[in-house]
């Protein structure tokens, strides 16, 4: 990896850097985190254990795996455990929520939201989906309004909802929040007990393998459905194998989604890494490389769309150049003919440098 980290304030640099060199080694200019997160090293070798454990016909305990990787994100995101549902994808917890509303219920939801968060509401033909405007998200939530949907942050472009307004208005129209924090858990200083519902899946910013996704639920459970519960649901799993589900889980993992275990069985080091490193300090580091790289684009005569607090730029007309930077071995992604850089713990000023330099030519 390049030398240079920017300095985060929460644990010195030299734990930072140290932590981060001895679990990264990425063999190109990796700026795609809003599409895929690297995997630590920890992660593949307890990956590569749990397959070759299972291969010989000792499995290790991935389970035991699922409730650690439970018991790291409800730490991370501040909230107890027995909130947590686990499952490998938002889609199906917004499903699960869409099916939970009455009908002729009221969503309402960020235009050119990410499909995952919006389409389950669409699904329903007896619910009102109202879109706005991601800025005026908050003043139009209304009497009657039932749920608020949104991202965090927009995969698109890395605008950050405002999320305390939005919380606010929905306090005062009697609304429920949800909030999906895939592009934004791991880096954003994200607090799920202030909001109804909260969802992430772990493959980008908290850099866990894909089939890990969580759901934060209220203390009451929200009013929610159970409606694909199944064994993994069981207050006693082991015992709700075979008929009816005799009894739910007293807490959020009545929700829980019968779990890819092998995905688990490393989501639950990255989970761990990023509680050593700590979200603040994973915060400053990556914003001040996104801020780099604005400040870069000005130079270069470009305006990217304005997403202050993010580490996710995107700058509109130069997305077809994606092949071509993959070829100089820098990795963006094309989003609606925009560039989108995404800047995370394992980069470095010089990897910015280097996306400005092929930009420049």
């Amino acid at each position: 990896m390049d030398e240079g980290f920017s300095a985060p304030q929460s644990g010195g640099m030299e734990t930072f850097e140290s932590l981060v060199r001895a679990e990264f080694a990425p063999k190109n200019t990796y700026l795609n985190t809003a599409s895929t997160g690297l995997l630590p090293t920890r992660t593949v070798t307890a990956m590569h254990t749990a397959i070759e454990a299972a291969a010989v016909g000792t499995p290790t305990d991935m389970f035991d795996d699922v409730e650690a990787s439970r018991a790291t994100f409800a730490r991370l995101t501040r909230v107890t455990v027995d909130r947590v549902a686990a499952g490998a994808s938002v889609a199906v917890y917004s499903g699960l929520i869409a099916s939970s509303l009455p009908a002729g219920a009221e969503v309402l939801t960020a235009e050119a939201d990410f499909s995952s968060v919006v389409n389950p509401f669409h699904m329903r033909a007896d619910l009102k989906v109202r879109s706005v405007p991601l800025e005026r998200l908050a003043e139009s939530v209304r009497p009657g309004t039932a749920l608020v949907a949104v991202s965090a942050a927009q995969s698109a472009d890395g605008r950050i909802a405002d999320l305390p307004a939005l919380r606010a208005a929905a306090r005062e129209h009697g609304a429920r929040t949800y909030v999906d924090a895939s592009q934004a858990a791991g880096w954003l200083d994200l607090d799920a007990d202030a909001y109804d519902y909260v969802a992430a899946v772990g493959f980008k910013w908290l850099v866990c393998p894909r089939g890990v996704a969580f759901l934060v639920t209220p203390e009451d459970l929200g009013g929610l459905n159970p409606i694909f519960a199944g064994w993994v649901a069981g207050e006693a799993p082991w015992d709700s194998c075979y008929g009816p589900v005799e009894e739910l889980a007293h807490s959020a993992r009545r929700f829980d989604e019968s779990p890819a275990l092998f995905s688990y069985a490393g989501a639950r080091h990255s989970l761990a890494l990023l509680e050593e490193l700590g979200v603040d300090a994973v915060r400053t580091h990556d914003l001040a490389l996104a801020d780099r790289f604005r400040a870069g684009l000005d130079t270069l005569g470009h305006v990217p769309i304005a997403s202050p607090g993010s580490p996710i730029v995107s700058v509109p007309g130069l997305g077809r150049r994606q092949g071509e930077l993959s070829a100089a071995g820098v990795e963006v992604s094309d989003r609606a003919g925009n560039l989108r850089a995404a800047f995370h713990l394992y980069n470095t000023p010089q990897d910015v440098d280097r996306l400005l330099d092929v930009l420049a030519d």
